[in-house]
């Protein structure tokens, strides 16, 4: 079971190196990374969605390629339009409200995103839950003038109740993601009032089948979205992404642009904002390349004991 470590090229949702285990079963290949401030239970789901990808396989496709977006990390607005040019994608999602970070420097990164899409692209911002009510209704309505219209808000707030607050107020889409994937039982909440979008993300809700689930229970549009993972695991949001009845959004499976390397030469990168829907997940041909050292592969084997140990 190879235990990888990639480092990031921009710091990206507080860490600068990914790690992660591959694991090989009789389907193909899986890959477990939840993040590592996750508690062993909530990473149990993760876990389940490798064990799915390695053992079962995945539910058959009824598309062979998804439209996805391009992901602007918390970067320089110049930099920010050289990750778009630079992708091919017509949709860009822009990290947001990051800690330290003032409004008015997102509101610049968003107008370079706009500019290097051009008029007919779509800008979408996630704001990863950090914003109070009033907070985001005045910050989603100067996002929304300086990218000249935003095609949604991904999680301003926290709770649902929030989520419905906001959403209220405000003319842009809402889209929930965390208040799904981090639910207690993401089958059971309810966001159809309190958004317009659905963000699925399929290691957290525990694989492909389960996802598929939860985007049925949802009732609303859905967007499939990475967790930042390797091609192995990005195969898994592909496969799910290929299997949903509609997709009216493009999906943020672009996200191997974050990362300084990957563990396979079959690398899933968008060419002129597309993916295809692979059958299983490449083989991980490179992961020795990327070996963690000694002691954070006994911390990553633990950790997979243990989480195996609850499901």
């Amino acid at each position: 079971m190879p235990v990888y470590s990639i480092p990031l090229r921009t710091r990206f949702r507080g860490i600068t190196v990914r790690h992660g285990v591959l694991l090989e079963g009789a389907a193909g290949w899986g890959e477990f990374c939840a993040f590592e401030d996750y508690s062993d239970a909530e990473s149990a789901p993760w876990l389940a969605c490798a064990l799915e990808s390695a053992e079962e396989g995945w539910p058959a496709p009824v598309r062979d390629r998804v439209p996805v977006n391009c992901t602007v990390p918390v970067v320089p607005p110049e930099r920010a339009h050289a990750i778009v040019a630079a992708s091919g994608c017509s949709t860009a999602k822009v990290k947001v409200a990051d800690p330290g970070s003032p409004l008015r420097d997102d509101l610049e990164r968003v107008a370079a995103v706009r500019d290097a899409l051009g008029p007919s692209g779509a800008v979408r911002v996630d704001a990863n839950a950090a914003w109070d009510v009033d907070t985001a209704v005045a910050a989603i309505r100067e996002l929304d003038r300086a990218a000249g219209g935003l095609e949604y808000v991904e999680q301003p707030c926290p709770s649902v109740a929030e989520l419905a607050a906001v959403r209220r107020r405000v003319d842009v889409r809402i889209a929930a993601d965390e208040s799904i994937r981090r639910a207690e039982d993401p089958l059971r909440v309810a966001v159809a009032g309190a958004a317009d979008v659905a963000v699925i993300k399929v290691a957290p809700l525990g694989g492909v089948r389960r996802a598929l689930a939860v985007a049925e229970a949802c009732g609303l549009p859905c967007v499939v979205s990475s967790a930042l993972e390797t091609s192995v695991g990005m195969a898994a949001g592909l496969a799910l992404a290929g299997a949903l009845p509609e997709l009216g959004f493009a999906c943020g499976l672009g996200t191997l642009s974050l990362l300084d390397g990957d563990v396979t030469t079959d690398s899933l990168r968008p060419v002129d904002g597309w993916l295809p829907v692979p059958v299983r997940a490449p083989e991980p041909d490179r992961a020795a390349g990327f070996a963690a050292d000694g002691a954070t592969a006994t911390r990553w084997l633990d950790r997979l004991d243990r989480v195996r140990g609850l499901l």
